[in-house]
């Protein structure tokens, strides 16, 4: 039988274009079982439980909706991004770019379950391989605690998915780690490790094994070179969890966000700093991602930015230089490029700047992208620093987005951003005028400037 990748139509001959969904060359071969001619998903691979007599309607008001305890990973950004921990009988999958931490980020989660029997399993790497990497993230306290109790994570180096079920079913673990999906491979299909139509069935496999009674798993997959997850689009949605592991290689911080979750929240993030002995939770970014010698630099302002509920101080730099070619540039990293044009077009129309025969460059210092609104007054006060070329006072941090007609829009939880800023020692803070009215001012120790348009921002910071 050939199936679509895209949509699932099915066919008894190939097809170059689908008649479904209209796209090319994705239809794949799959070998279906003799004594069925409907199942073709997990060939003969064993289930355990329910899953092989089937289910029977339930009663809504009859069905047990006790949660089940989570496990704690003993990591507190792994646990927040998961949203408290990971629920047993999940299916968990952690994508990102090769080199980037990934094996390296779930081998010290599991060294630190001393409780849990752990079952890895390596398609990718060799069994030596794996010890020699536990032994540098282990530092000599764990090393000598651990010599004396036996180790409860056992190391199997196997591609064939009907291996690994036989192992799970005679190990009994409570966690499985697979590094990676696109190495492992199932007999019911004829094809490859690591084509769509072998990633499918072997999550779709994992998955019915998983939700009738088996272990928690997380996957480990890698990324293509536009940045999404390899594979067929249907793994993100057979999972119950993507982790997406990100960062520049050339920086020593590494984000971790949730772009799926069935458990939880998708808006946390987890902040690591990858170290020789591996990565260690970030758990107050804001002194990291602040420089110390920002006095008297003009393209520089501080934000008070929140990610799901964390919120954390960061620093907006900005360049505005005249345009060498004519054509005038604009280039942003860790900001979306569009809303920078968006700021610049409010600065020219409503404030009376002219920057469209100038270079605008803007850059989120440490390496992060950050999604909240609330850093627009701060990006637009960092550009008209830059351009006037006066530097922004120091002890001075700001929040607000800016709307089309140049008013300062209120902020979400602009409480925790007061707070933030006054833990680390900031002395003022502007506001939009609108978020006043949900905090008291004299119950700080810094000083709060309410801003209703974006030229009472500028009058506040330059006089």
């Amino acid at each position: 039988m050939y199936v679509c990748d895209n949509c699932g139509q099915e066919s008894a001959k190939w097809i170059g274009k689908c008649p479904s969904c209209g796209q090319w060359n994705t239809f794949k071969e799959f070998r279906v079982k003799a004594n069925s001619g409907t199942s073709r998903q997990g060939g003969g691979l064993p289930l355990a439980g329910p899953a092989e007599r089937g289910s029977s309607p339930t009663l809504l008001s009859d069905i047990d909706a006790t949660e089940e305890p989570r496990i704690d990973l003993h990591d507190e950004e792994l646990n927040r991004v998961l949203g408290g921990g990971l629920v047993p009988g999940s299916l968990v999958l952690l994508g990102g770019e090769p080199g980037i931490g990934k094996s390296t980020l779930v081998l010290q989660t599991v060294l630190r379950l001393k409780d849990k029997k752990v079952l890895y399993v390596s398609g990718e790497e060799s069994a030596r391989q794996i010890k020699l990497r536990a032994e540098r993230l282990m530092n000599d306290s764990q090393l000598s605690a651990n010599s004396q109790q036996p180790s409860t994570i056992q190391v199997v180096c196997d591609n064939s998915l009907e291996n690994i079920f036989e192992h799970i079913q005679q190990e009994q673990p409570d966690l499985v780690v697979i590094d990676s999906i696109q190495t492992i491979a199932t007999e019911a299909v004829e094809s490859s490790p690591g084509s769509l139509s072998q990633i499918r069935e072997c999550a779709a496999a994992l998955l019915k094994y998983i939700k009738s009674g088996g272990p928690s798993t997380i996957l480990i997959g890698h990324i293509t070179k536009e940045g999404t997850l390899a594979g067929p689009k249907v793994l993100e949605h057979i999972v119950d969890t993507v982790l997406q592991f990100e960062g520049d290689q050339h920086y020593l911080y590494r984000i971790l966000r949730s772009q799926k979750n069935r458990f939880g929240s998708t808006s946390e993030l987890g902040i690591y700093e990858m170290r020789q002995e591996g990565l260690r939770p970030v758990t107050n970014p804001s002194e990291l991602l602040l420089t110390d010698n920002q006095d008297g630099l003009s393209g520089i302002a501080i934000a008070a930015a929140i990610e799901g509920v964390r919120p954390f101080l960061i620093e907006a730099q900005a360049l505005v230089s005249t345009a060498a070619y004519g054509t005038a540039q604009r280039s942003a990293n860790g900001f979306d490029y569009r809303r920078l044009n968006m700021l610049l077009a409010v600065l020219e129309k409503r404030v009376g700047f002219k920057l469209a025969q100038k270079d605008v460059f803007l850059n989120i210092a440490g390496g992060l992208r950050v999604t909240d609104p609330a850093i627009d007054l701060a990006v637009i006060a960092a550009i008209l620093s830059s351009n006037v070329d006066t530097a922004i006072e120091a002890g001075v941090t700001l929040c607000g987005e800016v709307g089309l007609s140049g008013e300062i829009r209120p902020v979400s939880r602009i409480e925790q951003r007061i707070a933030e800023a006054q833990k680390l020692g900031f002395q003022r803070i502007l506001i939009p005028a609108a978020s006043l009215k949900a905090v008291n001012p004299h119950s700080y120790k810094i000083e709060i400037t309410p801003c209703r348009r974006v030229e009472d921002a500028f009058r506040a910071l330059f006089g």
